[in-house]
């Protein structure tokens, strides 16, 4: 099961095991970074749907990073931080960042505020994206279910699908789903994609994606 993927940039080695333990517990994937240079690595390296930066780490400040961050891509990010005034606030706000937490916090109050993102993102108020009457999918787990039963899609296949509920209308560019489906270290396969792509029209109906030529794809909602 693919589940929600989280970065943790934390350089409080027992904070962040607590904060990776608990969001693990509440079905999520959690990597976990302690400085810059390593987190910036796995986000140039890794796809993922939430950004935990703290922002005093060795290396650059997470105000730092998440501007590098910012000029690549628009990846959901939350400062969790000891600064606390109204001007670290700012500075926050101004890097890009999507919500600020102050520490100390609740780990129940950082997993709503995860929560409420991740639905932003995909434009629900639930943790459930409505497709269609017969499809809903599962933003925590990335399960999509027809009637109430699971169907059994492969990691790809999800990474596509929940790139398609983000971008609903919009068409989105080969080199764009490449980014998002394959890591780093893996070589993307256009065959693959169409592959994945004939999958999902086979379950969600063909006319749900459509094929613009020498652009891309275009999800229909």
């Amino acid at each position: 099961m693919q589940k929600a993927k989280i970065l943790l940039l934390e350089d409080d080695l027992n904070l962040s095991e607590t904060i990776k333990e608990y969001l693990e517990d509440e079905g999520f994937e959690v990597d976990t970074a302690y400085n810059s240079d390593e987190a910036y690595e796995k986000i140039y390296e890794n796809s993922y749907d939430i950004l935990l930066l703290d922002v005093m780490v060795p290396g650059i400040n997470g105000f730092e990073i998440l501007k590098k961050v910012r000029k690549e891509n628009n990846i959901p990010a939350i400062f969790i931080t000891s600064l606390n005034s109204v001007d670290d606030l700012e500075k926050g706000y101004k890097s890009g960042c999507d919500d600020y937490i102050r520490k100390p916090f609740a780990l129940k109050e950082l997993k709503l505020r995860i929560e409420t993102l991740l639905k932003r993102e995909f434009d629900t108020k639930e943790n459930l994206v409505k497709i269609d009457d017969n499809f809903i999918f599962d933003l925590n787990s990335s399960e999509l279910f027809k009637d109430n039963k699971t169907v059994p899609l492969n990691q790809k296949e999800k990474r596509l699908l929940k790139l398609f509920l983000k971008n609903k209308n919009r068409v989105i560019s080969h080199e764009e789903i490449y980014n998002n489906l394959w890591d780093y270290e893996e070589t993307a396969s256009d065959s693959s994609l169409r592959t994945y792509i004939k999958n999902l029209r086979k379950i969600l109906g063909k006319d749900k994606i459509l094929s613009i030529k020498k652009h891309g794809y275009k999800f229909i909602a």
